[in-house]
């Protein structure tokens, strides 16, 4: 649908980017899934044909492997940038250790990198600021964000009252996982900020990811025009610094170990500190 509708409307294929995936099961068979060379040239070819074009812009292994060597993936990666297959590529819901490890990999063996990685990110699931985001900073990689609004749970439908509207997917569908009693808490604080700039909670929501400047581009599911409209408002909102630090707060992150001990052991290495203050300000959610 997608290469056909470029066709019909007659856009210039330069003036588009296009991504996808490789990894989900295509088949029955055995190699009918995962991130082995086998499965990864058999899907570059299945996307090039349905998409009707001669390249991919960014392909990504949708998922984390799990028997197939991280090398053997990136190399049939290299294979597709070499062939002109493929301009970049990226990955999908990867632990940050393995991230690093195909980083590596990819310098050591002189074979093309990851340039982006596509993760869950919302002011509802900050998980990823824990290894993820240090890792994406120290080695410039992309992040696209999926999810924005974990699942719906932030567009404005839901609230500690209206815990099930009818009208919604994650009523029935109760995906990505959530702190619930946080989520509650930070619709509570963000109610106030959204009438203060008459938008809506989802707008919200999108406003304080882009302002985060790890995030290079958000991935929004709108179903209706007048949510896509809202959605993309988003990047005309720019929210207060007051208003960042109240949803900072009320959505942090419990401490978690060795977060809360880094601060406390490399408190006094420019200059005596009390490394015990330091401590418990490490042990706050921030």
């Amino acid at each position: 649908m997608l290469g056909q509708s470029l066709k019909n409307l007659h856009i210039a294929r330069q003036d588009v980017v296009v991504a996808t995936k490789v990894y989900s099961r295509v088949g029955q068979g055995r190699n009918d899934v995962g991130a082995s060379r086998g499965h990864i040239m058999d899907g570059v070819e299945a996307s090039l044909r349905r998409l009707q074009t001669d390249h991919i812009d960014l392909y990504q292994i949708h998922a984390t492997i799990s028997v197939t060597p991280v090398e053997e993936t990136i190399r049939a990666l290299d294979t597709l940038v070499q062939q002109g297959k493929v301009r970049y590529i990226g990955c999908s819901n990867w632990q940050a250790w393995k991230i690093a490890k195909a980083l590596g990999t990819a310098e050591f063996r002189n074979l093309v990198r990851f340039d982006t990685l596509q993760a869950y990110y919302s002011i509802a699931g900050r998980d990823l600021e824990r290894e993820i985001v240090p890792l994406l900073e120290s080695e410039q990689v992309g992040l696209l964000v999926w999810s924005p609004l974990a699942g719906g749970l932030l567009s404005g439908k839901f609230s500690r009252t209206n815990q099930k509207p009818a009208d919604a997917r994650r009523t029935d569908y109760d995906f990505p996982l959530v702190d619930k009693e946080r989520t509650w808490k930070i619709l509570d604080v963000m109610a106030p900020i959204a009438s203060a700039h008459g938008c809506s909670p989802a707008r919200v929501s999108l406003a304080w990811l882009l302002a985060k400047p790890v995030v290079t581009s958000v991935i929004i599911g709108a179903k209706r025009l007048d949510q896509l409209q809202d959605n993309l408002a988003a990047v005309e909102l720019t929210l207060t610094r007051d208003e960042l630090r109240q949803l900072d707060e009320v959505s942090a992150l419990p401490p978690e170990y060795p977060g809360w001990v880094l601060p406390f052991q490399g408190a006094d290495r420019l200059g005596p500190v009390d490394r015990w203050e330091r401590l418990r300000e490490a042990s706050e959610p921030h």
